[in-house]
């Protein structure tokens, strides 16, 4: 196990400059995810690390030793990838001891690693099976139990789960996560799905257009978003940004304070939060912390309304904008209804419209 420390990199593709200047220090026996939409860098970066991309600029530090000029087979690392990258003509057996084959350890410890692996990963009736012979969700298995045998000093994983079926998402991503808790190695998964860096991670690093846009614990993430890019991005249903105009009442630090949006609607300023008289923002409320009032609060209109059974989700429309509540209890609204939806003062957030920072008291 090693930590990794990752120090103002660069990298272009022509002229196109794909990653810039990306800190990341991730701890010995950490699980950091990187994720962000398509495009974003993220797994150019894994590749970086794993020796795969050469770096422009800046340093990647595996343990105390910096591998920009390493090869790849002599960094200590094991990717899994999202095609599974499997030998066709080897049993899940032979694929798992190839690495350690051409390694040329031993027979016995080659078996001995193999046998382990396949205990953990619930492989060992299918060891003489072929891919082919295998689910998509036990061909991961077999590309995790590969990089297992390999007993390295990081896990490098671009997302593995992408190819499986929503149901076997779930059920694999909590296989991933006990894994790393049972075998504690520093592992650096990369995806765009953020309920996965959500339910995995214990650090998440939210990347767009070759920059990192926030670091941080999942909750930490989810409570105090850095931006109006981080704050739409994590958490499902996403974030609701209604732009409006600060307003104060008198000049004191202490003045009572409130956000004006459209048609003469006000909202008190979120508790946690600091804005100027006139300045241009963006309330952000998330579903779940909205709830039916009966007075004060954003009148809205129902256009669509999905129970779940655990919540109802209703899709409503406020100025033309479309904005998500998540109401716990059952409801009877029906679409067409005209509803006042109530932020909590306590979790909601606001930002800057011209940067997208947030504000805070």
């Amino acid at each position: 196990m090693a930590r990794v420390t990752i120090r103002a990199v660069h990298k272009h593709f022509g002229s196109t400059h794909v990653i810039r200047g990306v800190d990341i220090a991730i701890a010995d026996g950490e699980f950091c995810v990187l994720v962000g939409p398509s495009g974003c860098g993220k797994s150019t970066l894994l590749r970086m690390i794993a020796g795969l991309e050469e770096i422009a600029e800046g340093e990647v530090s595996i343990g105390d030793t910096v591998v920009n000029r390493v090869p790849p087979k002599e960094r200590d690392i094991a990717m899994v990838f999202q095609n599974y990258a499997l030998y066709p003509h080897m049993t899940v057996r032979d694929n798992m001891s190839f690495a350690l084959l051409l390694a040329k350890q031993p027979k016995s410890e080659i078996e001995q690693r193999v046998a382990r692996a396949a205990d953990i990963l619930g492989l060992a009736p299918y060891l003489d099976r072929y891919p082919r012979q295998l689910s998509g969700g036990q061909r991961q298995r077999v590309a995790m139990g590969r990089a297992i045998v390999r007993n390295p000093q990081v896990f490098l994983f671009d997302e593995p789960l992408s190819n499986l079926d929503a149901k076997l998402r779930v059920q694999m991503r909590t296989e991933i996560k006990e894994l790393h808790q049972r075998l504690k190695t520093t592992s650096i998964y990369v995806t765009h799905d953020q309920i996965e860096a959500m339910t995995m991670a214990d650090k998440i690093v939210v990347m767009k257009d070759g920059v990192v846009e926030q670091i941080g614990d999942p909750l930490t993430l989810y409570d105090q978003p850095a931006n109006t890019f981080v704050a739409s991005f994590i958490g499902s249903p996403a974030m609701n940004l209604i732009p409006g105009v600060a307003r104060r009442t008198g000049s004191a630090a202490g003045s009572a304070a409130h956000v004006a949006f459209d048609g003469d609607v006000t909202l008190a300023i979120p508790t946690s939060a600091h804005a100027a008289d006139g300045q241009q923002v963006f309330y952000g409320i998330r579903p779940e912390h909205c709830s039916l009032a009966s007075a004060s609060g954003l009148p809205a209109e129902v256009i669509v309304v999905e129970p779940t059974g655990a919540d109802t989700q209703l899709y409503c429309r406020v100025n033309g904008r479309e904005v998500t509540a998540t109401i716990r209890d059952r409801t009877e609204c029906r679409p067409g209804d005209r509803v006042v939806l109530s932020p909590d003062l306590a979790r909601a957030h606001l930002f800057d419209a011209a940067s997208g920072k947030r504000l805070v008291a």
